[in-house]
């Protein structure tokens, strides 16, 4: 797809033909610990590149000098400084030079800066492209030994506030499996408050210093886990993937009935308690409703009995 340059004019340098000049972004994924993982097409990519945007200079140097290349320009790109540095890198883009980005491990955007500049590039008419590599979440993942067809990736979950607090419910209810990213000294609190929330027996893998020499999966329960936690000190950064939930157990006709009997006891008219029974256990109302008017058909779609005036909203 063609690509509609930016219309800032700082950001539209002009080729001796009146044409503007394409530059790139390109988004590098970088080794997350044994450092034999860096591609040959991100060391070509990293050597050519008119501007390395990373996070922390020394580290990506350190990078740089085993890959055996001399970035020609290197600026500082953190959860700080990220939205400071658009404007500079579209100009840069607009001058149809090809700016690299690169994190302290692992693929920029996902949990580390990169997301900004890509929207800002995106919005500018220029073209993105990727250098794939290492990602700590799939390679958790797909060690854990638990369902990876369909996950959910969570990252780092608030810190603190009502934030975490529905961040977690929401995690604990996820059917599919889930990921997130924990620091060392946090890990012991948010697997507590994965116990609280899931029950001691969900499953959960606590997966360290991947790719390197001591790599661990630690698996079992989350009340193992709350133990095996504080018996060892978390030390490096956490990948934590969590089993999905249990499917909810299916609601019987007796439950239905039990409820519908409880709200009727309390006061609530026949209608009242067909629709609070139906919210409190997630049932169709009209399921409900023909067990409260004894009229079983009406499950199915038949007609309600004469002069009843009709299930109480949709089903």
């Amino acid at each position: 797809m063609a690509n509609t340059p930016t219309t800032d004019p700082a950001a539209e340098p002009l080729e001796g033909d009146g044409t503007i000049r394409p530059g790139r972004l390109v988004l590098v994924g970088t080794p997350i610990g044994n450092l034999g993982d860096l591609t040959p097409r991100a060391v070509e990519v990293l050597g050519s590149a008119d501007l390395v945007c990373c996070e922390d200079t020394r580290r990506t140097g350190r990078l740089l000098q085993h890959a055996g290349v001399r970035a020609k320009a290197l600026k500082v790109v953190n959860d700080h400084t990220e939205g400071d540095v658009v404007p500079h890198v579209l100009q840069r883009l607009g001058g149809g030079e090809t700016v690299a980005v690169v994190t302290d491990a692992g693929m920029p955007g996902i949990s580390d800066p990169g997301e900004r500049l890509v929207a800002a590039a995106v919005a500018a008419g220029f073209v993105v492209e990727v250098v794939p590599g290492p990602s700590a979440a799939v390679t958790a993942l797909v060690a854990s030994g638990l369902p990876a067809g369909r996950f959910v990736f969570e990252g780092f979950l608030p810190r603190k506030g009502s934030g975490r607090t529905e961040r977690l419910t929401e995690v604990c209810a996820e059917r599919r499996t889930v990921v997130l990213y924990e620091a060392p000294h946090r890990l012991a609190r948010t697997v507590a408050d994965l116990l609280d929330g899931c029950g001691p027996d969900r499953g959960v893998v606590l997966s360290r210093e991947l790719t390197k020499l001591h790599e661990e999966h630690w698996r079992g329960s989350l009340a193992g886990a709350v133990a095996h936690v504080a018996e060892v000190e978390p030390r490096g950064e956490y990948v934590v993937v969590l089993d999905g939930a249990p499917a909810p157990a299916a609601v019987t006709d007796g439950a239905i009935v039990a409820a519908l009997d409880a709200a009727r006891a309390g006061g609530a008219s026949n209608r009242d308690a067909v629709a609070s029974v139906s919210a409190e256990l997630h049932v169709a109302k009209r399921r409900v409703y023909a067990l409260a008017t004894g009229s079983v058909s009406g499950v199915v779609g038949a007609s309600d009995p004469a002069g009843d005036p009709g299930p109480p909203g949709p089903a």
